[in-house]
């Protein structure tokens, strides 16, 4: 494992020596070999891209999908990127906005989560405690994320998420973490990647996203809940090469009475009308509806699942409209 890291590690250090121009010439010529021969996930990602937008032609569908392939090049040269890069060359490739909300949470004594997707780079966000100025060591900020099966891979990516002072929790500590943050005084601010394809016995809520009947994570917000975390979403744009902007958008402050699921619900709704206006900054290469409502209740009616209340978006409407 120690030679497989060193020599990810090396690759990938070498890689974060380059200036982006050089970084998006690379990408450039990876794209025709990652496209072209090796295909990629290419049939995984035609796939997820015909279901989710139907309406859209054949030709608009290969537009999109070459536009993300572009994309995903360039998201791993300025993700290994991260490895090297300065404070000070951070803040011309990402700005970040809202942060005064969450600063002022943080001075009412409140910690705060962001939810966030696969969207743009979202590994960018591991750097949000370089823009938390006044703030120093009384706010810990960082992703929570779910450890890769490749060890050196999973190293590389703690590495690089810690660069600029982030901090990485696997999301089976985070609510051991946050609990021994808040009596140390400490204030906190963590991403929750918004992700779908739970376990099967770990589905409660099924949602209408892109197109597809989609079970999702609701871990995110029962923490969220629990800590009495103010929710942010986190929208993410791209608005030219080498540029991102992330926006911190107020979803609860924590003390309003929210419906359960109401916070995953409010979140996937901004996700998803943030891929409908730019479809191709966003991961298609999982196979993200592997698990259909048919086949869960197929497994309830043979024994293989407890039946649970899994609520649909479409029953809670129903429900708001006839009261």
């Amino acid at each position: 494992m120690n030679i497989a890291y060193s020599l990810t590690y090396g690759f990938a250090y070498m890689v974060s020596l380059l200036p982006y121009r050089a970084l998006y010439v690379l990408s450039n010529l990876a794209f025709p070999i990652v496209y072209y021969v090796i295909r990629y996930r290419r049939r995984v990602v035609r796939k997820n891209l015909t279901s989710s937008f139907p309406e859209k032609s054949e030709k608009e569908i290969k537009r999109i999908e070459k536009d993300f392939y572009h994309w995903l090049c360039d998201y791993v040269g300025e993700t290994y990127k991260l490895l090297t890069l300065s404070r000070e060359e951070l803040q011309k490739h990402l700005e970040i906005r809202g942060m005064e909300k969450v600063e002022e949470c943080f001075s009412n004594g409140q910690s705060c989560a962001a939810l966030l997707g696969h969207y743009c780079n979202w590994e960018y966000l591991s750097t949000v405690s370089v823009y938390m100025k006044e703030w120093g060591e009384k706010a810990v900020a960082g992703l929570i994320y779910h450890p890769l099966r490749s060890a050196s891979m999973d190293r590389l990516f703690i590495k690089l998420r810690e660069h600029s002072g982030g901090t990485c929790i696997p999301k089976n500590e985070i609510l051991r973490r946050l609990v021994a943050l808040r009596n140390e005084g400490k204030m906190s601010l963590f991403g929750y990647i918004l992700d779908q394809s739970p376990k099967w016995e770990n589905i409660h809520l099924w949602l209408p996203f892109l197109n597809h009947d989609t079970p999702v994570f609701t871990g995110a917000e029962r923490i969220v809940r629990k800590m009495g975390n103010a929710a942010f979403y986190m929208r993410m744009e791209r608005p030219e090469r080498g540029r991102y902007v992330g926006t911190f958008e107020l979803m609860s402050d924590g003390k309003e009475e929210l419906p359960e699921n109401e916070l995953t619900r409010r979140a996937f709704e901004l996700l998803e009308a943030d891929i409908r206006r730019n479809p191709q900054f966003y991961l298609w290469t999982h196979n993200r509806w592997k698990r259909t409502h048919e086949a869960y209740n197929q497994r309830i009616a043979e024994g293989k699942l407890k039946a649970r209340s899994c609520p649909r978006q479409e029953q809670r409407e129903k429900t708001t409209s006839e009261t």
